[in-house]
């Protein structure tokens, strides 16, 4: 049975864009981990798995920008939450959705990439995802962004 992670609409600050839940059908993962330093590798695998099992690897750079993103994603939940993370995937109708869930409150912020060691995560999310979007849940938060799947020219990538 499918089910759906972030039922609670965003924060009402216009950064984070409107937040439709996804559309049900092709596939579902939820996976938890523990916060240790191979969670992030361990994620990044899984998310190239699932997206194979699902012929999803072979669209253009889908799995790849996937990868790179769910990556920022659970370094930033390892890093500035430092707690268990949960990575939700949906698929379904030319849409990809991945989702990290975390115990820290403070929505994320596009830094500009700049010259230092860190803070390049969300900048990459908001220049390659579709769409991006954070919400709080309970005691945590979770962010999410979207790719699209479909191949054509474009899809997958904002549209100026």
């Amino acid at each position: 049975m499918l089910q759906l992670s972030g039922r609670h609409l965003p924060d009402p600050d216009a950064r984070y864009g409107p937040f439709p839940q996804p559309p049900l059908g092709a596939g579902h993962l939820r996976v938890e981990y523990a916060p240790r330093p191979t969670a992030v590798r361990e994620a990044r695998a899984e998310v190239r798995r699932q997206l194979e099992g699902w012929g999803l690897a072979e669209r253009g750079e889908v799995a790849d920008v996937a990868e790179l993103l769910v990556g920022e994603l659970a370094t930033n939940a390892l890093v500035h939450a430092g707690s268990r993370f949960r990575l939700t995937l949906f698929a379904a109708h030319g849409v990809l959705r991945c989702e990290v869930a975390d115990g820290e409150r403070r929505v994320p912020r596009v830094l500009d990439a700049g010259v230092g060691e860190s803070g390049r995560g969300m900048f990459l999310v908001d220049a390659l995802a579709q769409r991006w979007g954070c919400h709080r849940d309970g005691p945590g938060k979770t962010v999410w962004f979207e790719l699209g799947t479909c191949g054509a020219d474009g899809c997958g990538r904002r549209q100026p």
